[in-house]
């Protein structure tokens, strides 16, 4: 009986490799073509999960559809997301645990007036605007709220599909500001100096920091909890994993703030529509943080209340409960 119970242990674990030594079977990383997804594609490319699974793989969301399918779908393990859409993902029910803040200061206007100096200052001005009703255009409409205006009726929003589409308006001069994210406003601003385009393209300057704007206004550290990296489905109950995969980001992360032009060419090759040194100067700009979810509860719980104050649907309706932000 102890030899057919020892021979069947044999098979089993011949025939579960992966399984019998700790590794998944695939693993699959997904995020935005943006800052928080950096470290991602730094940990796969340097080998650095290479002892959790057989199979690795990164994958580009572009817009918030796409995000919200990978999610409700179960197509991937780890996703980098919004904070906002995180709060809602997990008040509508779905497997998910927010793990970090690790993208605080990403957001800026990109403007053909080099005087600009808050956002006051477009009043009545047209605008490109990537995703309508998420992050940035949320953050916008609480900004100018805060300073006594109406996003709607104070300035002339031209809501776009993306923020490459934001960037093509910019330099082909169909529109002469627009909100962008890093590291969209790096490749904006080389692109536009670059020939031939510079041909064409119009002066562009950074212009507002909404960070710093968000802390004027509302009188808080000039930094916003913006987006992080979410656990889906059986890696939302996986602490193990999750810690793993936490520990190899943070290292990812100051390695590439390290290593910026090295970071940006891995990151040019998995997202062809940015450049190495675009991701370089970006990552030389962008409060980057890895921030894990308890110690980032106060700013993000304060960050999603005046969401929810402003229109409860961007959070699901209601504020997350304690267990959004752990243990």
């Amino acid at each position: 009986m102890r030899r057919r119970f020892a021979a069947l242990l044999t098979v089993l674990a011949l025939a579960t490799p992966a399984l019998a030594a700790g590794r998944l079977p695939s693993l699959v990383l997904a995020g935005p073509p943006a800052s928080v997804s950096t470290p991602l594609i730094h940990m796969i490319d340097s080998g650095a999960l290479k002892d959790l699974a057989d199979k690795i793989e990164f994958r580009v969301w572009k817009d918030p559809d796409q995000l919200r399918v990978l999610a409700l779908g179960g197509q991937a393990d780890f996703v980098a997301m919004p904070s906002n859409v995180a709060a809602n993902l997990y008040n509508r029910g779905v497997k998910l645990r927010l793990l970090n803040i690790s993208t605080w200061g990403v957001l800026w206007m990109v403007s053909r007036d080099g005087q600009a100096k808050t956002l006051a200052d477009f009043r009545g001005k047209e605008i490109a605007m990537p995703f309508r009703a998420d992050m940035p255009d949320i953050v916008f409409a609480l900004l100018a709220e805060k300073q006594g205006l109406n996003a709607k009726k104070d300035f002339k929003l031209r809501y776009v599909a993306s923020p490459l589409d934001a960037m093509q308006l910019l330099v082909t001069r169909r529109v002469d500001h627009a909100l962008l994210a890093e590291p969209a406003v790096s490749m904006v601003l080389r692109k536009t100096k670059s020939f031939p385009v510079s041909l064409i393209a119009p002066d562009l300057y950074r212009s507002v920091d909404l960070q710093k704007e968000w802390g004027r206004l509302y009188q808080r550290e000039a930094r916003i909890p913006q987006a992080g990296i979410a656990a889906i489905g059986r890696a939302a109950v996986d602490r193990e994993l999750q810690a793993k995969i936490m520990a190899a980001y943070e290292r990812s992360l100051n390695w590439c703030q390290k290593n910026a032009l090295a970071c940006g060419e891995m990151v040019a090759r998995r997202i062809d529509l940015l450049s190495p040194e675009a991701v370089a100067d970006s990552l030389a700009v962008s409060q980057m943080r890895h921030v894990p979810i308890a110690a980032a509860r106060p700013e993000l719980q304060f960050f999603l209340e005046r969401l929810h104050g402003e229109n409860p649907a961007l959070v699901g309706g209601k504020l997350p409960d304690d267990a959004f932000y752990g243990p």
